[in-house]
């Protein structure tokens, strides 16, 4: 099945894996939630049914790079398509350091091109701006273009955003650079979640980020350098910070499952959020891609690299793949990686976990096969496609 407007009938499904139980939900032909209550009866099927995932931090996928001013309705509706597929129904398309012209240019491009796609205006829920007010130093810049990061600027930031229709949910920043503390306050006045990220802060100073109102930290345990300081580090500063929510990418590549889980336990459940931080290489095959004004590689193991470079850049995971992963390695259930991969985010932006009448509707079906759990069939408003074979 390739994507599939529904535009007849109505639908009921029930949820077998929601927090508080089975619940029933009815979806109009307009693709919109009409109805839903909790559901008492018995589930005979052998699939179940979650809502859909929610990837908070997104550059790229299959083939196509969310940082290019080039980027059409089309391109992005083959990659929501992609993303559908493996289960994620709401996504942040994620806009990297560049210069600010550039960074202005790419992100205008991204929302002309949501709004002239099938699927843009179903499931993109705002933008992620990662940079430029980031650290430039080895280890902590990773592949982000280290020249054109710089001091926290409110004028600089409103021009590069200033052109949109949709909103920008959150921005990534790190808290050692000149003017981000006063940065972060304004942001989180307009409703922007701030997050910590490729940063060298020292425990102080992510806490004055905390009290300033940063919320999140963005891919822990990651973009830092292999030299870190037994007890003064970003890292552990970050995990002891209950104010801050942690996002975690769980490929087995950019931590491997034995640290996740540490990192898991430190923050607990309740505060931790899996993102993909996919590129371009995700649901691709083998070879070179574009990430802004890189040129990276995407390995035969899953590796996403800049060529000659030792730093990652980004990933080639899906949701449903690091879906598969949380169970495996941990033994965790399906219910528990939903709360990971869509509650949480949602909480995050302020959004609501359950669909209320007129929302769209965000549901994936899921079949347990010899190779894991796989995504049977996703659909979002109006559209469904099947999942991966």
């Amino acid at each position: 099945m390739e994507l599939e407007r529904i535009d007849t009938g109505t639908k009921t499904v029930v949820l077998t894996e929601s927090r508080t139980g089975h619940c029933l939900v009815r979806v109009g032909p307009d693709g919109r939630v009409t109805d839903n209550h909790p559901f008492l009866g018995a589930v005979t099927s052998p699939h179940r049914t979650t809502l859909g995932l929610v990837d908070l931090q997104v550059n790229g996928f299959a083939g196509v790079d969310f940082n290019q001013d080039t980027l059409t309705g089309a391109d992005l509706d083959r990659a929501l398509t992609a993303m559908l597929k493996c289960g994620t129904t709401r996504c942040l398309p994620t806009v990297i350091t560049a210069s600010a012209e550039n960074m202005a240019a790419r992100i205008e491009a991204l929302d002309r091109a949501v709004g002239d796609s099938r699927l843009g205006p179903w499931m993109v829920a705002g933008y992620h701006v990662e940079g430029p007010f980031l650290s430039p130093q080895d280890g902590y810049a990773g592949c982000h273009p280290k020249q054109h990061m710089r001091a926290a600027d409110e004028a600089l930031f409103d021009r590069i955003v200033a052109n949109l229709e949709r909103p920008v949910r959150i921005v990534t920043v790190a808290p050692e650079c000149d003017g981000v503390l006063d940065f972060i306050s304004q942001a989180v006045a307009h409703g922007v979640v701030v997050a910590i990220g490729h940063t060298n802060a020292t425990h102080d100073q992510i806490m004055a980020a905390a009290a300033a109102g940063a919320r999140l930290s963005t891919h822990l345990g990651n973009a830092l350098s292999d030299q870190l300081s037994k007890n003064e580090n970003p890292l552990f500063a970050q995990l002891a910070e209950d104010r801050l929510n942690a996002s975690f990418i769980a490929d087995g590549i950019h931590i491997p499952p034995y640290m996740l889980q540490t990192y898991l336990r430190a923050k607990g459940y309740e505060r931790s959020i899996v993102v993909t931080d996919a590129t371009a290489g995700a649901a691709a095959a083998p070879g070179r891609y574009a990430l802004g004004d890189l040129r990276i590689e995407r390995g035969a193991d899953g590796i996403v690299r800049e060529p000659g470079s030792p730093y990652l850049a980004g990933s080639a995971t899906t949701m449903a793949d690091m879906a598969r992963n949380l169970i495996e390695w941990f033994d965790m259930t399906l219910q528990e990686v939903v709360v990971l991969a869509r509650s949480n985010p949602l909480a995050l932006l302020g959004d609501s976990n359950l669909p209320a009448p007129g929302d769209a509707a965000e549901l994936v079906t899921w079949r347990n096969g010899p190779d894991g759990l796989r995504v049977h069939e996703a659909r979002v408003g109006p559209w469904r496609i099947a999942g991966h074979a």
